[in-house]
């Protein structure tokens, strides 16, 4: 759901939504995950039915491997499926996956200009995730897309891959009182 500010109905009693919300969806890391929890079912398959004749070293090995590599990409996917971002009039937040992990939080106070990015590419940025490249930035990324590109104060970037992107610099910008951006930068390694 997008709450976009101005938005009400002519003649209602409706005031001017205080909140943005966006979100974006990965659904190729539901694939990842599938991938995850078929080897932690291989894992707990070998250590209930094992046959091995090689000995309890090896057998160990495998099990303890599958399970660690399964756990690892389950959950490793599952944080980064989707981001909701949410701006209110303090603050703006990002939360990953199901569980909100990672969050990050950047108060409105330290942010100095906020950029529509119209393509960003997880080879931007080095894969999907949680990321950080010293020349560019820090950036969430959960599909290619455009995003939205926060300046911060102390002369860094935040990036976060949002559906209507252009919805939330425009709100930030509404907050801010910043003037809009005569042309959209170009996005990062382009």
């Amino acid at each position: 759901m997008t709450d976009h500010p101005g938005k009400a109905r002519h003649g209602s009693s409706q005031a001017p939504s205080t909140v943005w919300t966006g979100r974006a969806t990965n659904r190729f890391q539901w694939l990842l995950a599938a991938v995850g929890a078929g080897c932690l079912a291989l894992g707990i398959e070998l250590a209930v039915d094992s046959a091995w004749s090689a000995g309890i070293a090896p057998l160990l090995m495998s099990v303890i491997g599958c399970v660690a590599a399964g756990l690892l990409i389950l959950f490793g996917t599952l944080a980064f499926v989707h981001v909701a971002v949410k701006v209110d009039g303090d603050a703006l937040e990002v939360r990953c996956g199901h569980a909100g992990l990672p969050r990050r939080r950047i108060l409105l106070t330290h942010v100095v200009g906020a950029d529509f990015a119209p393509k960003v590419t997880p080879r931007q940025w080095g894969g999907w995730g949680y990321r950080w490249r010293p020349e560019q930035g820090t950036a969430v990324v959960v599909r290619r897309g455009e995003a939205l590109v926060l300046r911060l104060g102390d002369g860094r970037t935040f990036t976060v891959t949002v559906d209507n992107a252009e919805g939330a610099v425009r709100f930030i910008r509404d907050r801010l009182h910043l003037a809009p951006a005569a042309t959209a930068p170009s996005p990062p390694g382009a």
